[in-house]
């Protein structure tokens, strides 16, 4: 990610919402895996200031309170209270293209993309991924797809629990869809320890990642008015210490 991408952090001295183009799923594309996996944060990251700043933004509650009603699949009766999985019918970014959100974050994320014929380029079948969480490489193929799955960078469960509920259906649907926010493409098995953490039980196992994902993270919560707990603001301001 170049320089002036990351200009869209801060804006005369005062937080201002990142641009879409700035958190394009292509963050750590074209990375060596040798500089993933170093301590140091990854190009691209925000420097401390800049996650301070977007800590200081966002609303600070004690603890997150478990709200009743949660549902993510459809089926039955199911409330699937975030609409259908990867629906492309939304107000999100990309969507009401004819393809559904995993296989546009798919296609945003990975190099080498190849997409099953007669889908208009929408089914991914295999691609190459520099894994954020892990520092990795993947090669991803659609017969093993659970080997990258698409994180909500805040959880949906978390989401819910913290304001969502509140919310319509229409924003929490563009909420669970917005490629340009809040997903990531990234290892399955990384996502499936993750779970719905915040950022005070999780943070990426790739250390040179973690400057990114905090101000990621920071920025869908100021972006969809959401708090995070008194642990997660522990937690990502220890993160900071740690950005240029």
């Amino acid at each position: 990610m170049s320089g002036g991408t990351m200009a869209g952090w801060l804006s005369g001295g005062r937080v201002r919402v990142v641009a879409a183009a700035a958190l394009a799923l292509t963050v750590l594309a074209g990375c060596s895996v040798v500089h993933l996996r170093s301590s140091e944060p990854a190009p691209g990251s925000p420097t401390r200031m800049q996650v301070e700043a977007l800590l200081g933004r966002v609303r600070v509650v004690a603890t997150r309170e478990h709200r009743p009603g949660y549902q993510r699949k459809c089926s039955g009766d199911q409330g699937c209270v975030f609409g259908p999985a990867w629906t492309d019918d939304s107000d999100a970014p990309g969507a009401h293209d004819g393809c559904d959100t995993r296989n546009n974050v798919l296609a945003r994320s990975m190099t080498a993309v190849t997409y099953r014929p007669g889908t208009r380029n929408c089914v991914v079948l295999t691609g190459r991924l520099a894994d954020p969480y892990s520092g990795t490489t993947i090669d991803f193929r659609k017969r093993e797809a659970a080997v990258v799955q698409i994180d909500h960078v805040y959880p949906l469960a978390a989401a819910w629990d913290m304001g969502a509920w509140r919310w319509d259906l229409p924003r929490r649907i563009r909420f669970a869809n917005d490629l340009d926010y809040n997903l990531l493409a990234v290892r399955g098995s990384d996502n499936q320890d993750k779970r719905d953490h915040t950022p005070a039980d999780w943070l990426p196992p790739n250390r040179a990642y973690r400057c990114f994902y905090a101000g990621k993270f920071l920025t869908v919560a100021v972006t969809y008015d959401l708090p995070i707990t008194d642990g997660d603001r522990r937690a990502l301001a220890g993160v900071a210490r740690g950005c240029r």
